[in-house]
């Protein structure tokens, strides 16, 4: 195992484990997606894609302490003078799109390990990967934006379209905001695996299976084509907001 490099001022550390980068959100915190939160998983995520160009790899994210994310950091968009709220939201949500098209892009399989309770746009982070393996004994995905009052935007509307096909537990989630357990998601299709222990377990599990994804020898630049052309609406949505694509105009803060 690679020593592990920190990014972003220490909010997530990136190691690689053989042929996986495991990218790690530190600290027991709620790991609150905020802009500096956003910015630190797609410099890993960039770190990810510049050492395996040729599709030689594959990605793991994970987080320490009680949560994989509690969402995006409202604290932080409701500290400014109105009508900073909203722009500040229009931001996050802004880096979280271009997160979910860097995931789509990437040369390599990817997985989330749901160390934690995986809310709001946190939940939505986990589903963006291409398999998701989660602690059986703590944690839930939640989408808990009808109970925060939070609009859900297009491409994230598109996303849980396709990442929860069953209509009735995507209603449950979104409509009714249900907490929903990591068997009860295992047996409605939308996670992998539920994995018994602590944080480090569900990592290991999630760091295997990554690693039997990358022993495909798939070629990555086919793989990252197959999700575009899997999820094309998404991709549409998504696309002028990735790594490679040319930076859109900030909303004033």
């Amino acid at each position: 195992m690679m020593k592990g490099m920190a990014t972003g001022g220490n909010l997530c550390a990136v190691e690689k484990r053989g042929r996986v980068h495991v990218i790690t959100l530190t600290g027991a915190g709620e790991h609150r997606l905020s802009p500096a939160l956003l910015s630190a998983i797609r410099s890993a995520v960039a770190t990810t894609r510049r050492a395996s160009p040729s599709g030689v790899g594959a990605l793991v994210l994970a987080a320490e302490g009680k949560f994989f994310s509690n969402g995006y950091d409202l604290v932080w968009a409701r500290a400014g003078p109105a009508p900073a709220p909203g722009h500040r939201v229009s931001a996050m949500r802004m880096a979280l799109r271009g997160l979910v098209a860097d995931l789509l892009a990437l040369p390599v399989p990817t997985v989330a390990a749901v160390t934690g309770h995986a809310a709001g746009a946190g939940c939505e982070l986990a589903l963006a990967h291409d398999a998701v393996v989660m602690r059986a004994s703590r944690g839930f995905l939640y989408m808990s934006e009808v109970d925060a009052g939070i609009k859900i935007v297009d491409f994230v509307g598109e996303l849980v379209r396709h990442k929860v096909p069953d209509a009735v537990a995507r209603r449950d989630l979104v409509m009714k905001g249900e907490k929903i357990t990591a068997a009860e998601v295992v047996r409605r299709g939308i996670v992998d695996a539920a994995v018994d222990g602590g944080v480090e377990d569900v990592v290991a599990a999630a760091v295997a299976m990554a690693v039997e994804l990358a022993g495909r020898g798939w070629d990555g630049v086919n793989l990252a084509d197959i999700r575009k052309a899997t999820w094309p609406v998404l991709w549409s949505k998504v696309k002028d907001y990735g790594g490679e694509a040319p930076a859109p105009a900030r909303p004033r803060l």
